[in-house]
């Protein structure tokens, strides 16, 4: 399985707001310049950061976004998880219908036991550890 832009970029997105909220609120807009991504793609991806809990987001002069956890709160998984779903390494574990040999399958169980574990390695990263020591802001009430 490759992870898709959502999760690169996603990422990417979230370690740039925790590095650069000394001053406020980011905007998009910033980001996408220091990032080189288009701003039309980080606002669908913000979209479904702030549904997951992870970005609280301010309207008007002033506004942009802040995380809405602390970064060893938020593992590299769950960002994962919310912008790709369950996303399997083969395509019959998403869904028993894809493969008429599901019943006596021999390697199934295989690419079962690796997409857990890529989930857990995943799991066992957070934000901080990709920050180390790096400066971060939090905004822990919506705004």
């Amino acid at each position: 399985m490759r992870l898709t832009t959502r999760s690169r970029y996603g990422t990417r997105m979230m370690l740039d707001i925790a590095t650069h909220c000394d001053k406020g609120p980011v905007r998009i807009s910033d980001i996408a310049s220091r990032q080189g991504l288009s701003t039309k793609y980080l606002e669908k991806l913000i979209r479904e950061l702030k549904k997951a809990g992870f970005i609280s987001s301010k309207r008007g002069p002033g506004g942009g976004h802040t995380l809405a956890m602390v970064p060893k709160d938020i593992s590299i998984g769950a960002i994962v998880r919310s912008l790709e779903g369950e996303a399997a390494l083969v395509e019959c574990l998403e869904s028993d219908k894809l493969c008429q040999r599901i019943d006596d399958c021999p390697t199934r169980e295989v690419w079962i036991k690796a997409s857990k574990a890529m989930y857990a390695a995943l799991d066992e990263i957070s934000l901080a550890d990709i920050l180390k020591e790096g400066v971060f802001c939090i905004k822990s009430n919506p705004l």
